[in-house]
């Protein structure tokens, strides 16, 4: 699979790169990072990277804006995307040839050609794997940049490698990556400083959070809230994670209230919860998915499922 997409890359002299609407580090690590890694093994081709940009991951990169007649006989590829209403940037059905490259679930198997690895850490874990191939098959070389891509997005998508999806594989991506010349303090400190309003809605977070005697937790983030605390729904990514500090926690969701959505962060220290995300609209990893409820009610719905969850977990 990784030689037909070396073969495929080879092919195309336009390549267009896509990944996840709202990405987070791995999306653009994947996305962006395999885009460095063509321009610097092919210099000849014209490369593309696009979506809306977050300014929260200006500290890695920004994509490109490109016009319609770009993707005329294009070469797609779409990385750490499960299925296709997520891809930001729906022109890419406009690209002569399509790539699914993903570590979510396939549920969604789209795509001419697909490689899906549920096991791999991250999509940039996957990246680099196929770098290790290009390596091999191809003469590819690794260029600074794409290592400093790589080593964010499976930074990101492992927690700072506390998360199960952390494999040895990946501790060994991880070693061979930070010996290319970039600043990992910079991708620390642009990954998890927070602004003291984000600091001050953590505290809020703690304080107004209810869990029940299995482990289930909960916290709403309303409109009034995040304008109280200066916040956007975007800002609130870097926190989803903080309720893992609590004792005895199982499983938690965080709700935040967007224009004309909740958007709902599930995360979980053992009980499975993709399968509750997809009911709510949504979908993910086993242990951290997202989700989307149109009423506060749809959102307590959630909650009181969250608990069922919990309470069978053994």
């Amino acid at each position: 699979m990784k030689r037909q997409i070396i073969d495929k890359i080879k092919q195309y002299k336009t390549i267009i790169l896509h990944r996840h609407v709202r990405p987070d580090p791995d999306a653009y690590g994947s996305q962006i990072g395999l885009a460095e890694l063509i321009r610097t093994n092919y210099p000849e081709k014209v490369v593309y990277t696009v979506g809306e940009h977050d300014d929260s991951l200006s500290f890695m990169a920004s994509p490109q804006q490109i016009e319609d007649a770009q993707f005329e006989k294009a070469l797609i590829i779409v990385t750490d995307t499960a299925n296709t209403e997520r891809i930001d940037d729906q022109r890419y059905v406009n690209g002569d040839f399509l790539i699914k490259i993903d570590h979510h679930p396939n549920d969604d198997a789209y795509g001419d050609l697909l490689w899906v690895d549920t096991d791999a850490s991250s999509c940039s874990e996957m990246i680099y794997e196929l770098y290790e191939e290009g390596k091999t098959y191809a003469d590819w070389k690794m260029s600074d940049e794409a290592a400093r891509m790589l080593f964010s997005g499976i930074v990101g998508d492992t927690g700072r490698f506390l998360y199960p999806s952390a494999s040895p594989k990946t501790f060994e991506t991880a070693g061979q990556l930070v010996q290319y010349n970039f600043d990992r303090n910079e991708v620390f400190d642009g990954m998890y400083e927070m602004e003291r309003k984000l600091l001050n809605l953590q505290g809020y977070i703690y304080q107004h959070f209810e869990m029940d005697e299995d482990g289930a937790a909960s916290i709403k983030l309303p409109k009034a809230i995040l304008q109280q605390y200066d916040a956007t729904p975007s800002e609130t990514s870097l926190l989803v994670s903080s309720l893992g500090n609590v004792k005895n926690i199982r499983a938690w969701v965080m709700f935040i209230e967007d224009n004309d959505a909740i958007r709902v962060r599930l995360r979980s220290k053992g009980p499975v919860i993709n399968g509750l995300a997809k009911k709510y609209n949504g979908g993910g990893h086993p242990l951290a998915s997202g989700a989307t409820a149109y009423s506060w009610e749809e959102a307590d719905r959630v909650i009181e499922d969250l608990k069922v969850i919990c309470s069978e977990y053994k």
